[in-house]
């Protein structure tokens, strides 16, 4: 397969509300292996695991364009066919443009905790995005969390504990070069990190 461009890299769908097609955008056959790094940030965990899993696609999701594009220029660079990118909200994504039962693996690292109370209505773990995950997870797909706010990941991981379609497995725990920008710093300060994974139950 030859490299693909940056243009190619970053997508930019037609209609925001169709799903996506993931053997043609990764230029694959049926059927391939999709995990998806929400909030992928500077894509310091996005390219390291991708680098490693070379026959996994990986689709990486910001909502900072210049983050987006800060790796998109790094995916070439590393030689890497394996990843594509969508500058675009989290739960607009995973709701709309991801197909049923078509993930493996969400990786859903630090999320923003939006602390204020008035602001907890933007977290992105709500009813209707466990739906969306459920909905476009495979049989026995994964979601892997990593949070510092300790407060918000006890919530979390009490949303996902008391939903019967889940099961709770072993943490996830980034190799030592995977470690997100974020994970680094709190890790420098002596934060501690909560984790926590699930699986999905149901065909």
């Amino acid at each position: 397969m030859s490299e693909p461009h940056q243009q190619n890299i970053i997508l930019k769908p037609k209609d925001p509300k169709s799903a996506l097609d993931p053997e043609k955008i990764f230029n694959r056959p049926h059927p391939i292996d999709l995990e998806i790094d929400l909030g992928c940030g500077k894509g310091r965990f996005l390219l390291a695991r991708a680098n490693t899993y070379r026959d996994t696609c990986f689709l990486g999701i910001d909502r900072r364009r210049q983050r987006i594009e800060k790796v998109g220029r790094a995916v070439p660079r590393a030689g890497l066919e394996n990843v594509r990118l969508i500058c675009a909200e989290a739960f607009d994504t995973v709701t709309r443009l991801i197909p049923e039962n078509s993930v493996f693996t969400y990786y859903i690292f630090f999320p923003d905790p939006w602390p204020k109370r008035r602001h907890h209505r933007r977290r992105l773990f709500n009813p209707e995005f466990l739906d969306a995950v459920n909905r476009t997870l495979r049989y026995k797909g994964k979601i892997h969390v990593a949070t510092d706010h300790l407060d918000y990941f006890a919530i979390i991981k009490n949303i996902l504990a008391g939903d019967r379609r889940f099961a709770e497995i072993e943490p996830f725990v980034p190799a030592e070069h995977e470690r997100t920008n974020f994970e680094l710093l709190f890790l420098g300060q002596m934060k501690p990190i909560g984790r926590c994974s699930f699986a999905k139950k149901t065909q």
